[in-house]
């Protein structure tokens, strides 16, 4: 979300005294609003995971072996043939 568009949405949450003071705080050192801290951190931490969960990191063995198969594919054993069958009468056919 860029902060051209109008925010329209809202979340919400339970937090303790305690939780709440050191948003506070922490916001205050920022000079931000506790929502504008809140919702950077969240972003940035939501970002964080993504990243970590969508990234394909390879060494360079497996980088090699990577392209290599995609140069040179291996043929289609059994089991992916009749995968592909399925999926042709599954989604292809309807």
């Amino acid at each position: 979300m860029t902060m051209a568009r109008a925010r329209t949405l809202r979340l919400e949450a339970r937090v303790t005294a305690d939780q709440k003071e050191l948003i506070e705080r922490a916001a205050a050192y920022q000079g931000r609003t506790v929502s504008e801290f809140v919702v950077n951190t969240v972003q940035e931490a939501a970002k964080a995971v993504i990243h970590e969960h969508e990234v394909l990191r390879l060494n360079g063995s497996q980088s090699r072996a990577f392209v290599e198969s995609l140069v040179n594919p291996p043929e289609p054993n059994g089991a992916l043939q009749q995968a592909a069958d399925v999926y042709r009468q599954d989604v292809i056919s309807r």
